[in-house]
């Protein structure tokens, strides 16, 4: 006997990254497994290539910090791959942190900056992050630099730096090369969605949210009146109704943004 599927809804069961399709009348609800896209492990094989993936996380919200991560991931099987998505695919707090801490733990290296709203405001959203993305490069490779010569090898004579970027835009870092004496510049690549394409840019894409939510449940936990009057436990900072009624009736906090949208009006 067949199945008739024509009146049949489809709800996201997103949590599980499952569909649970609604027969019409008496006919039984069953799940279909939704394949995750497969993420590329490396943009380059060579395994002299070492491959920092970079995010952000908090470019668009109205308050708060932006953060920004770098992650070296190993050229091999020492690292399960399958683990990491786009961190906006997870919905369990309890898992997304696991992930993190496996990130940690397995990562050759890994490092989480952020700049905050008054930064953002000083020198506006593209260029806070830019510098934000910086500092978690130059720091992730002097971490890794100094992992590298305790076995004995030297910067650029042995291995290089290719940099994997989430987005369209990125300003060239140059640095000062002391093997050859020259200035350098970083090659890099900018990958638009990125983090849903690259393990290494997935894998910094959890750890800058991690940190970023971190810090908006300890600001929270600090100052009630910013998940009473804003919801900003529940909203992150960003544009919902709820954040920008809170705006309107009881005004802007110190850690809101004075240069973004509604948040000029009370400057």
């Amino acid at each position: 006997m067949k199945t008739d599927y024509e009146n049949a809804v489809i709800v996201d069961d997103s949590d599980e990254n499952e569909e649970i399709v609604v027969l019409p009348k008496k006919m039984k609800a069953t799940k279909s497994r939704i394949q995750q896209p497969i993420l590329k492990k490396y943009y380059n094989e060579d395994s002299s290539i070492y491959e920092i993936g970079v995010d952000e996380v908090g470019r668009g919200p109205l308050f708060g910090r932006v953060y920004t991560a770098a992650v070296i991931l190993p050229k091999d099987d020492s690292f399960d791959h399958s683990r990491v998505k786009d961190s906006k695919k997870f919905h369990s707090k309890k898992k997304i942190e696991e992930v993190a801490d496996y990130i940690k733990q397995n990562a050759l290296a890994w490092y989480v900056s952020f700049e905050d709203e008054k930064k953002v405001d000083e020198i506006n959203i593209l260029q806070a992050t830019q510098l934000c993305m910086h500092n978690s490069i130059l720091e992730v490779r002097k971490q890794f630099n100094k992992k590298l010569k305790e076995k004995g090898k030297e910067e650029r004579k042995d291995y290089s730096y290719f940099l994997l970027i989430d987005g369209n835009y990125f300003n060239p870092i140059t640095y000062l090369n002391k093997t050859t004496n020259r200035i350098d510049t970083f090659p890099h690549v900018t990958v638009e969605g990125g983090d849903n394409k690259y393990t290494a840019i997935a894998a910094a894409s959890v750890l800058a949210k991690v940190e970023r939510d971190r810090y908006i449940e300890e600001l929270c936990n600090a100052n009630p009146n910013l998940i009473q009057h804003y919801g900003i436990d529940s909203n992150k900072g960003y544009g919902a109704k709820r954040h920008l009624d809170g705006i309107k009736e009881h005004g802007i906090t110190i850690w809101h943004r004075r240069s973004f949208g509604i948040c000029k009006s009370f400057t």
